[in-house]
């Protein structure tokens, strides 16, 4: 049994993942601000799931946390999540310790992707390389080929939302003009439209069902900018499948009819985007998706490993096992 939690800025989704990956438990709870909170959560999470199961604690075999922030590959550390007011914690010293079960954290939109990826492939044929799109407050991908994440160079893999699409283009919090971010991300698209609503965006789309000329232009361009992400995705990385997820992607096909309408035109204008079928490469994750808690189940069941001793230079050949999902 592997536990797994998406911790976001205003809920926790946790999972109990069992031996073949299915969810056997499934648990949603606010979250705490700041670090000591953000802990109470999450172990208050553990004992809830464990009493549900008629375990205690401890015979959990793994935990894996997502969280918005920087976290270094393989550890357990998270710094400068500032959506939930933590600036740096270490979740394997914070929970792993006190219940004597191995930690991992991962960034949440990586969690996701690997979630996704997982997703992806339950009852089909799952394809070899998969970019996961995060439609937030923010904009973020995640890749993942051959059922490894793929974090780049530095960590900084899909990175999409601060790429300028247009120098002309709405300024973006980073300083550049026309980021994709700037067009359809929650957190800009909120501070543009400036009304005093629970779901910005969901009255954006409303007002220019009704015909509202600043509401079709900022709904106008959030389908610009996402599909932006989805060019840049493929043109960059080839991937066969880009899963769209995050607050967003709750419009459903109001959002996704319009991305591939913008897909659609842009294929019309060049035979060579045509050629790419980008409007058939792009998926929605269901509504309600465990994604990200799936996602850092998977990668915390990699920290259940033992650490293989330093091998001779003759022989560099590490085993892979339990290493699916980390780059």
């Amino acid at each position: 049994m592997r536990l797994g939690f998406d911790v976001g800025g205003t809920k926790t989704d946790a999972v109990v993942v069992g031996a073949g990956d299915e969810i056997v438990a499934r648990v949603r709870r606010p979250t705490g601000w700041g670090a000591p909170e953000v802990v109470r959560t999450i172990t208050e999470l553990v004992d809830e799931l464990a009493a549900s199961l008629g375990i205690p604690g401890s015979q959990f075999t793994s935990i894996g946390i997502g969280m918005p922030g920087q976290v270094a590959p393989g550890s357990a550390t998270v710094t400068h999540a500032v959506n939930l007011g933590v600036d740096e914690l270490d979740l394997g010293e914070a929970i792993g310790m006190a219940l004597g079960v191995p930690v991992r954290a991962e960034n949440d939109v990586k969690a996701a992707a690997v979630g996704a990826y997982a997703l992806h492939g339950m009852g089909r044929a799952r394809a070899d390389t998969m970019a996961y799109l995060n439609l937030g407050t923010g904009i973020a991908a995640g890749f993942v080929k051959g059922g490894r994440l793929w974090r780049g160079a530095r960590g900084t893999a899909g990175e999409v939302g601060h790429i300028s699409v247009d120098p002309n283009g709405p300024l973006c919090r980073c300083g550049q003009r026309g980021c994709i971010e700037a067009f359809c991300g929650g957190g800009a698209i909120a501070e543009r439209w400036n009304r005093a609503v629970a779901l910005p965006v969901l009255d954006v789309f409303d007002a220019a069902d009704a015909g509202d000329p600043a509401a079709i232009a900022l709904r106008d361009g959030l389908a610009y900018g996402v599909a932006s992400a989805i060019r840049v995705i493929v043109l960059s990385g080839d991937v066969e499948t880009v899963v769209l997820g995050g607050g967003v992607t709750a419009l459903g096909d109001r959002m996704l009819s319009r991305v591939v309408d913008e897909l659609a035109a842009g294929a019309a204008a060049s035979p060579f985007l045509k050629s790419l079928r980008l409007a058939e490469r792009v998926e929605l994750l269901p509504p309600g998706s465990p994604a990200a808690a799936l996602g850092a189940a998977l990668i915390g069941a990699a920290a259940e490993a033992p650490v293989a001793p330093e091998p001779r230079s003759s022989d560099r050949q590490l085993s892979d096992r339990k290493a699916v999902f980390h780059g």
